[in-house]
């Protein structure tokens, strides 16, 4: 029979209680007869109070001690745990992440799993005990064998990985919620339990700041097939269901450090409808999108860049089939676009001859490199970038429909992988149930904004960006180019807006600001005061006017959209901070989310 893994946080394991709640719990399970293994955090504010000792006896501690620090806050409670498990004539045994044989990339505090050599792990479960394994940690191996710490979540990764390692059934996350929410029910009451949210789902939402999973533990489930069930510790509901996709042979060699890319994709089907110079103010993207899906147009990116004056560039794309219906459609609702200045009227500009080229993998989350080594594999081929959509799993950019047969096969070499249309992948999916339009939405608020001035237009301009500050750790979210282009000195330039976390803001102002000039760049302009609301779901796939939704909630507010970026399941807003929270439970209401 195959293992369960069962992993519980530190407020499930906070007090002598709650322990003893769950070791009865664990037992309950283990009298059906199935192998378990379970995963725990440190006590309650354990780790906390550790972090805070450190603080006081050095203001910069060595991140080597840290780590045996702080992997003795998961010791006390495997130990305890299984004391607990044995009072109850459950055979158990407690071990640590090295013990278990988790081994780890030599990084302190911020360790990725390499492999899990399960042989003494095995030999426990056939004997019939319980498994308590110290979540959080593993051993790097080498000379030196050094403990290490995976990081934030890194219990829920770990719980994970040895699912995946153990071919397990499924992998139970208790904690002290429901299971996963329609959005965050300290902002928003009313919010509503999922019953199942798919990986993809899951990694967007996780990503975007749902703290319920970690990224990196829902990464390592789409990767390796593990189905999750999100539960509370309290209760005996159902929780809400992780689907991932089935199960297929991977090595597990690597195992966090697989391929980050799994496929590149291409879609020839596509055409472009800017409209330039539209006005800044609230309820212009929903007028226009309210129009385009009033006539049945189904939009596949939309990018709004940031404003200049008074002004901004939309850019959306669809199917060549319907470019007509959407062309007429933009150039009728231009009057109620425009600003007032006679001199500063919005244009709709056509693009017939363009097509989509995509990176797809779980892999790239937390690796800043991997969206820079696109743009410099296309810069080096001599593709230039028109269009940029970012999110957790993919990564895609419009280009000139000449340029396709060689931006393929220069991404396929770079990552090593295959190639697939997306016209064949909607076929394949056609027969599956559709699932909700919106699964949840999600506001950040740790992100800053940093638009860059009158990047040349030319091919590798903003690769050589990204892969700089690929190369000082800091990682891109949403990346927008604007559609607008100025010559200056008879170089076509264009702005360059991207988002990333508040706490890499300034660092990237000072590293950049010298490269910028020598390439000759304008302005680096920084803005912290923003929120980023976004709504996640596959079922928005053919679905026209979800976008146009999302902005008349917003609009219905008087909330100005700063910059808009889309992938196939997320559409996200930049919005003014204080607007944040506000933006979330207008558009969480809007899409009737809300119990009952």
């Amino acid at each position: 029979m195959a293992p369960i893994v069962q992993k519980y946080g530190g407020t499930s394991v906070g007090s002598i209680e709650r322990l003893q709640a769950v070791a009865q719990r664990v037992a309950n399970t283990a009298k059906n007869g199935q192998p378990v293994v379970v995963v725990v955090s440190a006590m309650g504010k354990t780790t906390d109070s550790l972090v805070q000792m450190a603080g006081e006896i050095s203001s910069n501690p060595c991140r080597r001690e840290m780590d045996m620090l702080l992997s003795t806050g998961e010791q006390v409670s495997i130990a305890l745990l299984s004391m607990a498990l044995q009072e109850r004539g459950v055979p158990a045994i407690s071990m640590t992440g090295a013990q278990v044989g988790i081994v780890t990339e030599a990084a302190h505090s911020r360790a990725r799993i390499l492999q899990i050599q399960t042989d003494r792990l095995e030999r426990h479960l056939n004997a019939g005990k319980v498994v308590v394994v110290a979540g959080f940690q593993g051993i790097a191996l080498g000379e030196e064998l050094e403990i290490t710490t995976l990081g934030r979540g890194g219990s829920d990764t770990s719980a994970v990985a040895l699912a995946a390692a153990l071919n397990a059934d499924r992998c139970e996350i208790y904690t002290d919620v429901p299971g996963i929410l329609t959005t965050d029910p300290r902002l928003v009451p009313d919010a509503q339990l999922m019953d199942e949210i798919t990986c993809d789902e899951m990694l967007e939402l996780a990503s975007l700041g749902a703290k319920v999973l970690h990224p990196r533990a829902v990464e390592i489930a789409r990767n390796y097939g593990v189905t999750l069930v999100v539960r509370s510790s309290w209760t005996d509901d159902p929780g809400t269901r992780v689907i991932a996709p089935e199960r297929t042979p991977r090595k597990l060699e690597g195992l966090e450090l697989v391929h980050p890319v799994d496929a590149v994709e291409f879609d020839a089907d596509q055409a472009k409808v800017a409209l330039l110079r539209v006005c800044d103010r609230p309820g212009i993207a929903a007028t226009l999108f309210g129009e385009i899906g009033r006539q049945s147009v189904d939009v596949d990116l939309i990018v709004q860049s940031i404003h200049e004056g008074n002004t901004n560039d939309i850019a959306f794309t669809v199917t060549k089939n319907i470019l007509d219906r959407a062309e007429s459609v933009a150039a009728a609702i231009v009057p109620a676009l425009s600003p007032q200045s006679e001199n500063n009227q919005t244009d709709v500009i056509v693009d017939r001859d363009i097509a989509k080229v995509s990176i797809v993998g779980a892999g790239m989350i937390g690796r800043p490199g991997v969206a820079a080594e696109m743009f410099s594999t296309l810069g080096k081929a001599g593709v230039n970038i028109q269009m940029i959509s970012t999110s957790e799993v993919k990564v895609s950019c419009v280009i000139d429909a000449s340029d396709g047969d060689r931006a393929i096969a220069a991404l396929c070499e770079t990552f090593d992988v295959h190639i697939s249309t997306v016209r064949e992948r909607e076929i394949a999916d056609a027969d599956a149930v559709k699932p909700p339009v919106v699964r949840g939405v999600a506001i950040d608020r740790g992100q800053a904004r940093l638009a860059i001035l009158q990047v040349p237009d030319l091919a590798g301009r903003a690769a050589r960006i990204f892969q700089f500050l690929a190369e000082h750790g800091i990682s891109i979210d949403t990346i927008i180019q604007s559609q607008r282009c100025r010559i200056l000195n008879n170089i076509p330039t264009r702005d360059i807006a991207f988002t990333i976390a508040q706490t890499d803001a300034e660092v990237a102002r000072e590293l950049l600001t010298p490269l910028l000039e020598e390439m000759g760049c304008g302005e680096l302009v920084v803005d912290e005061s923003i929120s980023k609301v976004s709504i996640v779901g596959s079922g928005m796939i053919g679905q026209p006017g979800v976008a146009a939704k999302m902005f008349a909630a917003l609009a219905k507010e008087n909330i100005n959209i700063q910059t808009i970026a889309t992938s196939e399941i997320k559409i996200s807003c930049v919005v003014p901070e204080d607007d944040g929270v506000k933006a979330l439970q207008a558009v969480h209401a809007a899409f009737g989310l809300s119990k009952g």
